[in-house]
C-alpha cells in the first residue's frame, strides 16, 4: 500500500493538483478540524458512499492517526481504487503545525 507523511500531503494540496483527500473520521471529529480541502466520507457510511467515487481517480486517505485510514485505503484497494494513506494522520499535521480547518 502506497503511503505518504503529512509533509508530502501538505506539499502536494499547496500545488493545487492534490488528488481527492478523503478524511474517514466520524462528522464530530470532522467538524472538532481537519486538514483544509478534506472531504468527510465517514468510514462508518463508507458502503454506501463509496459508489459516488471515481475508480479512475486517485485518492489520499486520512484519519486521526493513521489506523482507519490503512483498513480504509485497504478496502478501496481491494474494490479497484487508487489510494495513498497519509500516515499518521491528522495528528501528525497538527503536530507539524500546519493549519486546521473548522
Amino acid at each position: 500500500m502506497n503511503e505518504i507523511d503529512v509533509q508530502t500531503l501538505n506539499r502536494l494540496l499547496a500545488t493545487g493538483q492534490a488528488p481527492t483527500l478523503l478524511d474517514v473520521r466520524e462528522p464530530h471529529e470532522f467538524a472538532a478540524g481537519h486538514v483544509p480541502g478534506a472531504t468527510s466520507m465517514p468510514m462508518s457510511s463508507l458502503t454506501t458512499t463509496v459508489g459516488s467515487l471515481d475508480k479512475t481517480s486517485e485518492y489520499l486517505v486520512i484519519c486521526q492517526s493513521g489506523s482507519r485510514s490503512v483498513t480504509v485505503s485497504m478496502w478501496l484497494a481491494r474494490q479497484g481504487f487508487q489510494v495513498v494513506n497519509v500516515r499518521g494522520g491528522t495528528f501528525a499535521w497538527q503536530l507539524a503545525g500546519l493549519p486546521v480547518a473548522a
